[in-house]
């Protein structure tokens, strides 16, 4: 198989939309509203174009999507820009098949080029850290949900780049609708 990554275009928007909805239609930690924060978040000054990718195969088919976009990490006067990853997306018929995993070194690359040194997510706690995810409590970041620390993970895109940093993510509002 064949998997292109590249920049969601405006032209993407709703078969991206309807994959996100599909993608996290079984999950049952999920709230099913994934597709509209991912809607919500392109209009937002949290989203970074560049950072909205997505997977095709077989010249065209869009199988996955990932959005990384701007959070902070405040603790007190302090404030870190960092990015979250919300969501990562792909097709129930082509998971466990390396997808997300191309979606998210791609992410990370572009991210790093583009200046951004870490990233946030809350996720699975078998599958991130494969990709250098690491508690978010290892790095003294705290997240501002009543979840179990081990599904709040943080990666330094640069060694150290999470040095003396400490705080809560404060998300974007598009998060807390």
């Amino acid at each position: 198989m064949n998997i292109k990554i590249r920049q969601e275009q405006i032209f993407d928007y709703k078969l991206v939309d309807d994959l996100v909805e599909y993608a996290f239609r079984n999950v049952k930690e999920s709230d099913h509203t994934e597709h509209l924060l991912v809607g919500r978040l392109r209009k937002s000054d949290a989203f970074i174009p560049e950072l909205s990718l997505v997977a095709e195969v077989d010249e065209r088919k869009i199988v996955g999507h990932i959005l990384l976009t701007k959070v902070a990490i405040v603790s007190g006067n302090e404030s870190v820009i960092s990015l979250a990853v919300a969501p990562l997306s792909v097709l129930p018929e082509f998971q466990k098949q390396g997808i997300g995993g191309e979606l998210l070194r791609e992410a990370h690359k572009r991210a790093s080029q583009l200046g951004y040194s870490s990233a946030v997510l809350l996720g699975h706690k078998d599958y991130y850290p494969r990709f250098g995810y690491k508690k978010a409590s290892d790095f003294n970041i705290e997240f501002p949900f009543d979840v179990p620390e081990e599904y709040c993970m943080a990666i330094e895109l640069f060694p150290g780049a999470l040095d003396g940093v400490q705080g809560i993510v404060h998300y974007s509002d598009p998060f807390r609708i």
